[in-house]
């Protein structure tokens, strides 16, 4: 069973998207910042198609599924809460984290 870094308890109301996404254990369990996002299409009806990491995950990491959960956006933005400015960003848009702030990347 999965330990997180914050309590339920802990977990408190930042935004009003009651939307789902899905974000690395390295965020929720190892307490690491959030370093890349991106927003993809969403596969269901309460999904925002947000995808949060570290940043650090390597191929053998992201193809293990038990590495990650979905979780209400409110919950993520509780872990790293300098993602809540973009989450209004539209599908397809990907940002990693610099020294300061986040950067749209191109492919």
């Amino acid at each position: 069973m999965k330990e997180y870094k914050l309590k339920e308890e802990q977990i408190k109301r930042l935004v009003n998207h009651n939307g789902s996404c899905i974000a690395s254990d390295k965020i929720t369990v190892d307490g690491k910042k959030i370093g890349y996002m991106y927003r993809e299409n969403p596969t269901s009806e309460f999904d925002t198609g947000w995808r949060f990491f570290a940043g650090d995950e390597d191929e053998q990491y992201t193809a293990n599924p038990d590495n990650f959960e979905i979780y209400e956006l409110n919950t993520i933005c509780n872990y790293d809460q300098d993602i809540i400015p973009y989450l209004m960003k539209p599908v397809g848009t990907k940002l990693e984290r610099d020294d300061k702030d986040f950067k749209e990347v191109n492919d």
